[in-house]
């Protein structure tokens, strides 16, 4: 394993990590540089294993809304609490198991459909959708907040989140627009996607023990694994305190406009290079 090599797949990791949280679709970032680079990582063991990293880092960030929601459904269900943070995060963690359900089944039954054969053109493509969809949710402000949210939101968001396991659509973007479609507020839409975000990562993970294992570059590229994991974790960190600053602040629109010039160079790139 040569130094250029390791940089490439420490590349891959910083890109996982600073992508991964903001509505730009991170598998469709690994495609491009992928091509770009010509970096071989065949099958999905690669990004599952960097999405794995991404998923450290946001238990990291969501650690104490975590701890308080286990907290209050440990007293709704052992201890016959009724009190409103009980009810809520009870009611909360339903529904968050409901978003779950469409992306799990979804994912079980396109696993062998959904691959690495993805053209840089076809993700510009999708990267275009992406934008349009983070441009008409741009000016929209919800006021729903946590107890708020119904079942008939979570399928919706849920649905989603299915759009995302296409590459170049971003699956923090997919969620957030329906998370923010169904009158979440942005904060409280932002909150709701990460904390999706984990029962799917952890799941994929999971389910993937045994391809990440047996990859066939992790005898030979273990260091480069294992750095380009260190950088993933540590950028999806940054990347999502940034992501709350920006939501905060209501420029969700650049992210849109960040899509539209990716994706048409991803077009341009395919009818013109590739």
């Amino acid at each position: 394993m040569d130094i250029i090599t390791t940089i490439k797949y420490v590349f891959l990791g910083l890109l996982q990590g600073l992508t991964e949280p903001i509505p730009v679709s991170s598998s469709g970032h690994l495609v491009i540089a992928r091509e770009l680079f010509g970096i071989e990582a065949s099958g999905l063991s690669f990004e599952i294993f960097l999405n794995t990293a991404s998923l450290i880092a946001i238990l990291v960030v969501y650690r104490k809304d975590i701890i308080s929601i286990l907290q209050n459904l440990w007293r709704f269900v052992f201890k016959g609490a009724r009190d409103n943070d009980a009810v809520t995060d009870f009611k909360y963690t339903i529904c968050l198991i409901i978003a779950t359900i469409p992306v799990g089944v979804a994912g079980l039954l396109l696993k062998d459909v959904i691959g690495d054969n993805i053209s840089v053109g076809f993700v510009g493509v999708m990267l275009l959708f992406t934008g349009l969809a983070l441009w008409f949710i741009k000016n929209k402000r919800g006021e729903k907040r946590d107890g708020d949210i119904t079942v008939k939101d979570s399928i919706i968001v849920g649905l989603s989140q299915c759009i995302a396991l296409t590459p170049g659509i971003s699956r923090s973007g997919a969620t957030l627009v329906g998370s923010i479609a169904v009158g979440l507020s942005q904060k409280n839409a932002l909150r709701f996607v990460f904390l999706l975000y984990i029962p799917v990562s952890l799941g994929t993970a999971l389910l993937s023990v045994g391809d990440i294992v047996n990859d066939p570059n992790m005898n030979t590229l273990w260091l480069a694994y294992l750095l380009a994991f260190i950088v993933t974790v540590i950028a999806t960190y940054f990347a999502v305190k940034w992501l709350q600053n920006v939501m905060e602040n209501g420029n969700l629109i650049y992210f849109a406009y960040y899509c539209f010039v990716l994706g048409a160079f991803s077009i341009l790139y395919q009818l013109i290079w590739a």
